[in-house]
């Protein structure tokens, strides 16, 4: 059973801190009928020099890319938004945690399209632990290739980080815990791997670490793009390809990646194992490699930690 969300004592509501019981919609907003809400998912992570947020930057770049796809207007300059998940940060006196900038359609339009809908805008934060088991990361996890199919590329607009595109994740997630698995694996609509319900995919084989491309219905990950940086700075081939089902069961290594999952390598797929059903070298290296960026333990040449200043 999914855990209830961590409360914290504010949450940023256009534009000036709330109370965390205050942030409110009316159920006839137009969110609440038909999905209309983009957002993203960022980890704020403790260094030596304190919390810093990962590549936030980008992330909103990211969020406002997807409002745009969506003709959808938010109402505040990506600067804006980037000031107010620090100081959503800060003002709740967190440490490593969740960030969650969220823009959605709010009360005011009765039609589908949601022109005349006012757009609000919201930041949360809260502590959040391992995404797919207390474990995860170290033993790695047991994965299924889920029945339902990521949307085609002419449906659902799979770079748009949308709340309505995730009824296609939640299916995945839900048929996956249901037959025993800790995450599902999609294919897209020709067949060939896509991503997870809420990760991106790698596999290694002969030392060449592959992975599917924008065009297979993936969501362009900030993680995933990390992690090709990681691997290529330590001398990894990266390939991008289009890979079939059985690619999975006869791989070297497999291991997901997102900002809630991080980097967890999976142990078995359809209950076939990976290799000898552990975690493999380069998995567990690039992992490694990807907490001590994120720690604030190796260089960021690229300027990826955004420091915050708690008092």
């Amino acid at each position: 059973m999914a855990s209830k969300v961590p409360e914290t004592e504010f949450v940023w509501r256009n534009g000036r801190l709330i109370k965390w019981a205050d942030a409110t919609i009316h159920v006839m907003s137009h969110v609440v009928g038909y999905g209309s809400a983009v957002f993203e998912g960022i980890r704020v992570y403790m260094t030596p020099r304190g919390p810093a947020i990962f590549r936030l930057k980008d992330h909103l770049r990211r969020l406002y890319d997807s409002a745009k796809i969506y003709r959808m207007d938010i109402p505040y300059g990506q600067g804006e938004v980037e000031q107010a998940c620090a100081i959503t940060v800060a003002r709740n006196r967190l440490g490593a945690c969740y960030l969650k900038p969220i823009a959605l359609r709010g009360y005011g339009s009765i039609g589908i399209d949601g022109v005349g809908a006012p757009v609000e805008v919201f930041v949360f934060t809260y502590p959040w632990g391992t995404y797919l088991g207390e474990n995860a990361l170290r033993d790695g996890v047991d994965c299924c290739v889920s029945t339902w199919n990521r949307p085609a590329p002419n449906t659902f607009p799979t770079m748009a980080k949308a709340t309505g595109n995730y009824l296609n994740a939640q299916l995945m997630r839900m048929e996956a815990r249901v037959n025993g698995y800790a995450e599902a694996i999609a294919l897209d609509t020709n067949g060939v791997v896509s991503e997870g319900s809420g990760e991106n995919l790698f596999l290694v084989r002969d030392r060449t670490i592959f992975t599917t491309p924008l065009t297979n219905a993936i969501l362009p990950g900030i993680t995933r793009d990390t992690i090709v940086s990681l691997a290529r700075a330590r001398g990894y081939t990266v390939v991008e390809a289009e890979m079939q089902r059985e690619a999975l069961y006869i791989a070297d290594e497999v291991f997901v990646c997102g900002t809630a999952a991080e980097v967890t390598p999976v142990r078995s797929l359809d209950r076939i194992p990976v290799a000898q059903g552990k975690p493999g070298p380069i998995t567990m290296e690039i992992q490694q490699a990807y907490f001590d960026l994120v720690q604030g333990k190796a260089p960021d040449p690229r300027g990826w930690l955004y420091p915050v200043v708690v008092d």
